[in-house]
């Protein structure tokens, strides 16, 4: 009698302890509700990236409400959309809250490189599905996240095309202002990685402190280096800063950023001060309406009353394209697994100008699509 008290005993607490382990499938199977579904974001609508947040988070508003106005399966899409200052601890914290929010289907284009550091651990654990993190740091794109899908191309890639132009150009002897963040760094790595393969110096580089405090003698020391050109390993308002400052103690030297240097704010801000300024794209110009899915985008912003148009904003419309792509294809009985399934199975998809081909597997890149541009005085690409 007691041995079997005993033994029912354990099997009890081994029920238990089974029950309020946390597993890998969690949550996966639960279906969604039936009128709405809810897509999680934390992004920096405040502090240093205020700008590119602002931009991005307009164009998933602008992306969500014109599916919404087709329809989907009959469900409301509703972008949970948390500001964390551009701050990875508070990044963290929101997203174990949308995690566990039962009803939270996918996240969407979190902001930052050691912001997503923070969260893909988590985004695995809980294999929630995750469209578009808001970087293209290649650190971030391992082939155990099967829950994450990259929409555009990585910041390697862009520095490759960066680097490659520069040399073809006989552009050779490179500087580069770095912040110190996990971007900036890995940036500066991916440079150096390029003009090494392609048998040339490597580029002299001058790092900045993460709140870009010493501007001025950050310059000073990159122009007194005499580099043909200047490339910068920034992102939003510092690098509107760095330019302000090179327009003024150099104005000849040629300056040459990623795609997210700058937000239309900062363009509009530096007017004329912009021309001349190369920046890489992994996107079609959001100005040109040649291309069909910029029309879209154009008429989607201008739905929500949305006049200006952003590199970040249209990034952003594209990145809910994609993930209401995934949704259409999940089907009616909604849940996280069948939604990863869906995007999974996304091929050669056509947004009007733009493919997303998830075919390669993990981990999962959407888009290859890399070009250049040159600022006009107008603060818009030339030609």
């Amino acid at each position: 009698m007691q041995r079997r008290q005993f033994t029912q005993s354990l099997v009890a607490a081994s029920t238990g302890l089974l029950l309020a382990t946390p597993s890998r499938a969690v949550g996966v199977q639960d279906p969604m509700d039936a009128k709405s579904v809810t897509i999680g974001c934390s992004l920096g609508t405040s502090g240093a990236l205020a700008s590119l947040g602002k931009e991005l988070k307009q164009g998933l508003d602008a992306g969500f409400a014109q599916a919404n106005a087709k329809g989907i399966h009959g469900r409301e899409i509703k972008l949970l959309a948390m500001d964390d200052g551009y701050d990875a601890a508070r990044s963290e914290e929101n997203v174990r809250k949308l995690i566990a929010d039962a009803n939270v289907v996918s996240l969407i284009s979190c902001m930052g490189t050691a912001n997503n550091q923070r969260i893909l651990p988590l985004v695995d654990e809980a294999q929630i599905p995750y469209v578009a993190p808001q970087s293209g740091a290649t650190s971030l794109r391992k082939a155990e996240y099967r829950s994450v899908f990259h929409v555009r191309a990585s910041y390697t890639d862009e520095a490759q095309r960066l680097a490659q132009k520069l040399v073809s150009m006989g552009i050779t002897d490179l500087a580069i202002v770095y912040q110190d963040t996990a971007f900036g760094r890995e940036f500066l790595a991916d440079v150096t990685k390029a003009m090494v393969a392609a048998k040339q110096p490597a580029p002299k580089a001058f790092k900045l402190d993460p709140q870009g405090a010493q501007v001025a003698d950050v310059v000073g020391k990159a122009v007194a280096a005499k580099p043909n050109a200047v490339l910068l390993g920034t992102a939003g308002d510092i690098t509107a800063t760095l330019v302000n400052e090179f327009k003024k103690v150099s104005p000849s030297t040629p300056l040459a950023a990623t795609s997210v240097a700058l937000s239309g704010d900062n363009l509009r801000q530096l007017g004329g001060k912009a021309s001349g300024i190369a920046l890489s794209m992994v996107l079609p110009d959001a100005a040109r309406t040649s291309v069909a899915v910029v029309r879209d985008y154009q008429k989607a912003m201008r739905a929500l009353g949305y006049q200006e148009f952003s590199a970040r904003s249209f990034e952003g419309y594209v990145n809910a394209r994609v993930l209401t792509e995934g949704l259409e294809r999940a089907g009616r009985d909604l849940t996280r697994a069948k939604l990863r399934n869906a995007l999974a199975s996304i091929r050669s998809s056509d947004l009007g100008g733009l493919s997303i081909d998830y075919a390669s597997g993990a981990p999962y890149v959407g888009s290859r699509f890399l070009d250049l541009g040159v600022m006009g005085a107008n603060g818009k690409f030339v030609g």
